[in-house]
């Protein structure tokens, strides 16, 4: 399985989800884990995803959602699983 971690990270305003997700849909990406907080005005989502029957590679998908960032107003940033849980392992 080929998992991503999705972080977006900035002011809190009405369809940041439902940009991203319409995106993930479709581009064929699955959304397997999904955690999202508001704090003091500020939105920040963290999404596990499947991306195994992604119609764009890995690189494309990550400018794309960079793109969709900065037209949101909130910074979208993509990795590896598999090298976001050996980053963070203690």
């Amino acid at each position: 399985m080929n998992k991503t971690v999705i972080t977006v990270v900035g002011k809190d305003s009405v369809g940041i989800i439902a940009r991203i997700c319409t995106y993930m849909a479709e581009n064929g990406i699955n959304i397997l884990d999904i955690s999202q907080t508001i704090v003091s005005g500020y939105f920040n989502m963290m999404m596990i995803t499947e991306s195994d029957y992604a119609v764009k590679d890995f690189p494309t998908m990550a400018q794309d959602l960079e793109t969709i960032g900065e037209e949101i107003g909130v910074s979208i940033h993509i990795q590896n699983a598999e090298i976001f849980e050996k980053m963070h392992r203690i």
